[in-house]
């Protein structure tokens, strides 16, 4: 009788493990880790940290790597930032966004009448801005770097010569891209050929730009032969970069923003990046309420988090620029009581109008196409960076004897007050074109700690949708305990105030759900080809090890030891 017990226990318990849904584990490491948008730059990076190097010097091999390896997004002729954690607990950020050129002005991108121009500011050579990657390599080198720079740069050097394996989806977006490039350049481009999976793409302008940077630093790019071929290139194509706009690039350290969700610290990026901010706003709004009676992906979580990013997206809007520029009251958008108030207005009942929010009352008062990769090493250290050329393959310049693409960032100004960009962002006087302005940004570099010791290192690109993403990354670890491939795997929503409609990942979100959702009066935009973010993460396990959420929505993969 008691084997017979036994027996029937036993097979329970094959079939409830056989019954319930196995939970994806991403890759593990015991010490380091790099998580990118390519393979191959996520094994350099992870290379570099074998030989003894830091996080930093993983950031920049794996940086110029992607500009190699990942042409879409990785660049030198972009910008981006960075949010860093070091081991004994200092946090900082460095900002090495693009600027407008000292010719630019407020109504640059208009006709005579005042309407904006069709894409003059994203395609072509007068939607460049002033690129800041390099600018911002080397602050970080300067002040963190351990091994020679020329073992880190090395690498990169050699895939630009030697050849990158083209991927399917890589050969599906060069090929996307081949009558744009065809219709900028006025010489055939090394990416314009029929693409398939298995090619090899060799970039030997690339690799020789990159040999002038290893040989002369910060010069190679903004000095001498590579800005001359720059800007005479760009001139020749009807832009204005001069070569004092690029000797007067600086990347800037910054004071990042901080604050607390629950028992979680989080660290992300302050303006001209807008993602911190943002980030702060929506999880304070969410704050309030008990997420553990609200199932994940259910019609009120999806409610709570559309009417929280409603508010914090028209604040974004109306309020944020570059803070060299114009006076943001960052304080009083991410002080609890004013977002309580914003929040005032929200009922389960029906969705809130987007026409019915505006800004709120202050007192006294990013292309789908950007990467972002993650990285800790075995000294405790972490860096999390987004960077980008904004759309895919930026302005599809590809500067004539120097091989590299140039961004087109200067259509995340707001051409005209009220006009939406690319992404469907609306923008004000706050981030009006000016010359060396830097432009808004949706990029979200993240860190997050919990009882005073690493616990997670978030990014994605997505433009409009960064800052969405890394939200729901966040609460799916801090809130609903998922592991950080799990996570990653997770379908995702995004509502950002205009257009007002909530944009779900197809297949992602059942039926009745949306149903729900529709009866409340929200509006549902459903694409086969919609994917929101392509989120590259850390997690710190219990026991010390890491493991990565590398999004399988791309390339995307992690490497370390």
């Amino acid at each position: 009788m008691k084997k017979r017990s036994l027996l029937i226990i036993a097979v329970f318990i094959l079939l409830f493990c056989a019954c319930k849904k196995d939970k994806t584990v991403g890759f593990i490491a015991e010490k380091a880790m790099v998580v990118s948008a390519r393979e191959e730059a996520s094994k350099i990076g992870a290379a570099i940290l074998q030989k003894g190097g830091n996080a930093y010097d993983a950031m920049i091999a794996t940086h110029l790597a992607l500009a190699v390896v990942y042409p879409v997004a990785g660049n030198i002729g972009g910008g981006g930032f960075m949010v860093y954690r070091n081991n004994d607990g200092t946090t900082g950020a460095l900002d090495f966004r693009e600027k407008a050129p000292i010719t630019a002005h407020r109504d640059m991108y208009l006709d005579s009448v005042g309407n904006v121009i069709k894409n003059k500011s994203t395609l072509g050579a007068f939607a460049v801005g002033v690129p800041g990657s390099i600018a911002g390599v080397f602050e970080v080198y300067n002040k963190f770097g351990s091994l020679p720079f020329k073992d880190l740069i090395q690498p990169a050097i050699d895939l630009a010569k030697n050849g990158i394996t083209v991927t399917e989806k890589q050969a599906k977006s060069l090929n996307s891209a081949t009558e744009r490039f065809k219709k900028v350049n006025n010489y055939i481009t090394v990416f314009e050929k029929e693409w398939k999976k298995g090619d090899i793409l060799k970039q030997e302008e690339l690799a020789q730009t990159l040999e002038r940077i290893r040989d002369l630093g910060k010069d190679g790019f903004y000095k001498g032969k590579t800005a001359s071929l720059f800007v005479n290139y760009v001139k020749e194509l009807g832009g204005i970069i001069s070569l004092e706009d690029l000797e007067k690039y600086k990347a800037i350290w910054r004071k990042p923003i901080t604050f607390n969700y629950k028992d979680f610290k989080i660290t992300s990026m302050t303006l001209p990046a807008s993602g911190g901010i943002c980030l702060a706003q929506i999880l304070k709004a969410v704050e309030p309420y008990d997420l553990s009676k609200i199932e994940h992906n259910s019609t009120k979580y999806i409610q709570l988090l559309t009417e929280a990013e409603r508010r914090s997206y028209a604040d974004r809007a109306n309020f944020l620029g570059d803070i060299d520029f114009v006076n943001v009251p960052v304080d009083s958008l991410i002080n609890a009581k004013y977002i309580n108030n914003r929040m005032k207005s929200f009922s389960w009942d029906k969705a809130t109008p987007s026409s019915e929010v505006s800004h709120g009352k202050i007192l006294g008062y990013e292309s789908d196409e950007t990467t972002h990769y993650s990285i800790v090493d075995q000294f405790g250290n972490a860096v999390s960076v987004t960077t980008t050329l904004n759309t895919g393959y930026g302005s599809k310049v590809v500067v004539k004897g120097a091989g590299f693409i140039l961004n087109n960032e200067m259509d995340d100004f707001s051409s005209k007050p009220g006009v939406p960009n690319v992404y469907g962002l609306l923008g004000s006087e706050a981030n009006s074109i000016a010359p060396e302005k830097r432009m808004l940004s949706s990029m979200t570099p993240t860190i997050v700690e919990e009882n005073g010791k690493l616990k997670m290192v978030v990014g994605t690109p997505g433009g409009s949708t960064i800052i969405t993403s890394v939200l729901q990354n966040i609460l799916n670890v801090t809130e609903y305990k998922m592991g950080m491939q799990e996570s990653v795997d997770q379908p995702r929503f995004h509502h950002q105030w205009l257009p007002d409609v909530v944009r779900m990942e197809p297949n992602g979100f059942n039926e009745e759900t949306k149903a729900k959702l529709e009866t409340l009066g929200y509006k549902i935009l459903e694409r086969n080809s919609l994917i929101i973010g392509r989120v590259d993460a850390i997690l710190v396990l219990p026991n010390g090890k890491l493991e990565a959420g590398a999004d399988k929505r791309g390339d995307d993969a992690a490497a370390g030891f």
